[in-house]
């Protein structure tokens, strides 16, 4: 796949990211239990948050629309953070956004 930049490619979904997010999460949307897809980021694409397993959660359509859409924003958002930090014990919101200008040494 070709991507026009490097925070596009930084972004985007691997297969390998999916799967992984797939079998943590059952393949069940979090937020209401039903068959669900694993490619809602909890910081999104447009704030540049990664494509990695700590930033991506299984939704099903319904959940994901009304996440992307504010209906029920605010009310995901916050399961969505309860959940990937009790998944991850090191998680990190700052660690899910892509840094252009990251110092290296850092």
């Amino acid at each position: 796949m070709t991507y026009k930049s490097k925070r596009s490619k930084a972004t985007n979904i691997p297969m390998k990211v999916k799967k992984a997010v797939f079998e943590r999460d059952n393949g069940h949307c979090i937020y209401c239990g039903r068959i669900g897809q694993p490619n809602a980021h909890y910081i999104s694409r447009a704030k540049g948050g990664l494509g990695i397993e700590q930033n991506i959660v299984t939704l099903c359509i319904g959940c994901h629309h009304q996440y992307d859409n504010g209906e029920l924003h605010k009310e995901i958002e916050v399961y969505i953070r309860k959940y990937l930090r009790a998944k991850y014990p090191d998680w990190n919101e700052q660690d899910l956004i892509y840094k252009k200008w990251q110092d290296i040494n850092n």
